[in-house]
């Protein structure tokens, strides 16, 4: 059977070789090192996040005590909360990110990228940090009411805390999630008390006001908006500019009809190489996949960068296709728990990509992208452009 080591460096910088050659030997396998079983097939990988026998059922990571501001954040939100709690929470929040709502924002977002782009100066830049990292942040932060001042906090807070994700972690990274935790929690309580007292026309005005969220449950669900609405736009969109970069041809496609074909590249961004790579599930009774019995109790992963590679999904899996339609991908996830930002997120990937390349005529890689070392959430750190 193919190795397949979560935590392994070379893996880690490029799984896709390693899932197509574990897949050859099953769709669903154990995971000895994690305790789990791995779903690699489009068709597995969607039955986990779709099947109601499978559910996310939040386990306060111990010690307890050690843990107890990390464990409050997520034993409040939707994401680790199964009906009905689960669809109080995400009603209450679902109305802000409406298609009709998201549309009304995409002129602030192109307002942001060109004034991002703008405000660099000289022939290179540093697609993160000087534009995928601030685009989102300021647009999440500016819809749930974040003054501008404060905005730098939040992406520090929001790496710190999702390093615990991952499978591989040391003590001083789970200190810093915990430290990261307590402060945002004590900044966004903060935050709500003064918009009950002087509310505006932001998200946490309104979930405020509403009365239907606890306070504990009103931070946890506005920290979740606040992770999840930029984490994924940053990481996808630097996972894709360096893919299209590395297909000069796709590049020249797009920029021949940047019209027809920004969105399905946008999805075949995500589809390609995908910024979340894994999502749990817990079996609430012995339930089979791929003829695997995963017990009552036990956890069971989708792999979303493997599913989004499975040939017998995707044609040519392996070719990055700006053109591609259908596609499927499970980048987003799928089911009960299918990504809430998802719109929001498909106007800034789109608006971004196309405010880039009609504002960067040259664009190229100046030297090789630096990739994060991490594997759940994948993503660059550095990337480095003439523009």
């Amino acid at each position: 059977m193919a190795a397949l080591d979560l935590t392994d460096p070379v893996f880690v910088a490029d799984p896709y070789p390693a899932f197509a050659a574990a897949r050859v030997d099953g769709p669903v396998r154990y995971d000895e090192a994690s305790g789990m079983w791995l779903a690699l097939s489009w068709r597995h990988a969607n039955q986990v996040l779709r099947d109601r026998r499978l559910g996310r059922l939040w386990r306060d990571r111990e010690p307890v005590a050690r843990f107890a501001p990390f464990n409050a954040l997520h034993r409040h939100q939707m994401m680790e909360n199964e009906p009905p709690q689960h669809t109080r929470l995400r009603s209450v929040v679902a109305r802000e990110f409406s298609r009709g709502h998201v549309e009304r924002l995409r002129p602030r977002v192109a307002a942001v990228a060109e004034e991002l782009l703008a405000r660099t100066h000289g022939p290179e830049l540093d697609l993160i940090a000087d534009f995928a990292e601030p685009l989102p942040v300021r647009v999440i932060a500016e819809l749930l009411g974040v003054p501008e001042a404060d905005q730098p906090l939040l992406r520090p807070w929001s790496q710190a805390i999702v390093r615990m994700y991952e499978y591989h972690r040391s003590t001083e990274l789970e200190d810093a999630a915990v430290a990261a935790a307590t402060e945002f929690a004590m900044y966004l309580r903060e935050l709500a008390r003064s918009r009950r007292t002087v509310p505006g026309a932001d998200l946490v005005s309104q979930l405020a006001a509403s009365g239907e969220l606890s306070e504990d449950e009103l931070v946890a669900s506005s920290i979740l908006l606040l992770n999840a609405g930029h984490e994924a736009s940053v990481n996808a969109f630097g996972n894709g500019i360096v893919a299209l970069l590395a297909h000069p041809a796709e590049l020249a496609r797009l920029r021949a009809d940047p019209d027809r074909l920004a969105g399905t590249a946008v999805e075949e961004m995500l589809r390609y190489d995908p910024p979340l790579q894994l999502f749990e599930r817990t079996a609430r009774e012995d339930t089979t996949i791929g003829g695997v019995t995963v017990p009552a109790g036990r956890k069971v992963a989708a792999l979303l960068g493997a599913a989004n590679r499975d040939p017998a999904a995707f044609p040519d899996p392996d070719r990055f296709d700006i053109g591609r339609d259908p596609n499927p991908h499970l980048g987003f996830g799928a089911g009960l728990h299918f990504c809430l930002g998802a719109p929001l997120a498909r106007v800034e990937l789109r608006v971004a990509l196309t405010t880039l390349i009609n504002r960067c005529p040259d664009l190229t890689l100046t030297a090789d992208p630096i990739r994060r070392r991490t594997f759940v959430l994948r993503g660059y750190t550095e990337v480095r452009v003439h523009r």
